[in-house]
């Protein structure tokens, strides 16, 4: 099951087609130890073969456990104060979890609801990631792969520790053109009921619109709107 599941993060990382080989390649299997793990993808819908190439693809079954966590974690109840929050600053709101040295973008632009395929990202260079170390004490930078996106993505460990206890004085995060020099953002947490962070809720523009001279106010608006994301996602019984 454990390889069947890699396989499946083989698409997540390097897709949207992959042959045997490469699947055999990233994951260090044999060729037709990939091919039967493949198939049996295919045949419970989660990959789909191409009949002229043989590569594969994800299948409708991983879209179908897209849409059910958009309607389990009751994402679609978000969708006004959103378009609120966009219309409120100009940029595009997102939110985002952590997914072990990932964040994972499960509303927003980045997000199609149809199939409720979300987006990695980055935690060292995104806005969203840096709030969700910030707050999380097992989080040791010098063991996150610090890939270098921009000319401005943190890749010392040391800056980056010094970055998050900034995110935690001032109370947000920003990414300032580190995994692309044509966007800016600025992140806040959401927390639960008993106080601790469990989202991160970030305004999105292309750097042109969104000075850094604005990152104050939009944290601030952000900050405003944050009690309203968290009674309907993550305080449901208030």
């Amino acid at each position: 099951m454990v390889r069947a599941l890699r396989v499946l993060h083989c698409f997540r990382d390097h897709g949207p087609e992959l042959g045997a080989t490469d699947i055999a390649r990233l994951l260090d299997l044999r060729t037709s130890t990939a091919h039967r793990l493949a198939r049996t993808l295919v045949s419970e819908g989660f990959l789909e073969q191409d009949a002229a190439t043989s590569r594969y693809r994800l299948g409708a079954a991983v879209a179908e456990l897209g849409r059910a966590l958009y309607r389990h974690r009751g994402l679609y109840r978000i969708e006004p104060l959103m378009e609120s929050l966009a219309e409120a600053t100009g940029t595009s709101p997102g939110l985002a979890v952590r997914s072990g040295s990932r964040a994972v973008v499960i509303a927003g632009e980045a997000v199609d609801p149809e199939s409720g395929l979300s987006v990695y990202i980055p935690l060292h260079a995104s806005a969203m990631g840096k709030v969700l170390m910030a707050w999380d004490t097992s989080v040791d930078p010098s063991r996150l792969e610090l890939e270098r996106l921009t000319a401005n993505t943190i890749t010392d460990p040391d800056r980056l520790r010094a970055v998050l206890e900034e995110v935690r004085a001032r109370g947000y995060a920003v990414n300032d053109r580190e995994i692309t020099d044509r966007k800016r953002t600025v992140a806040v947490p959401l927390t639960d009921a008993a106080g601790r962070v469990r989202m991160a809720l970030a305004l999105r523009a292309d750097a042109e619109d969104l000075p850094v001279e604005r990152f104050p106010e939009l944290a601030r608006i952000a900050r405003e709107f944050a009690p309203a994301f968290q009674r309907l996602l993550l305080h449901p019984a208030e």
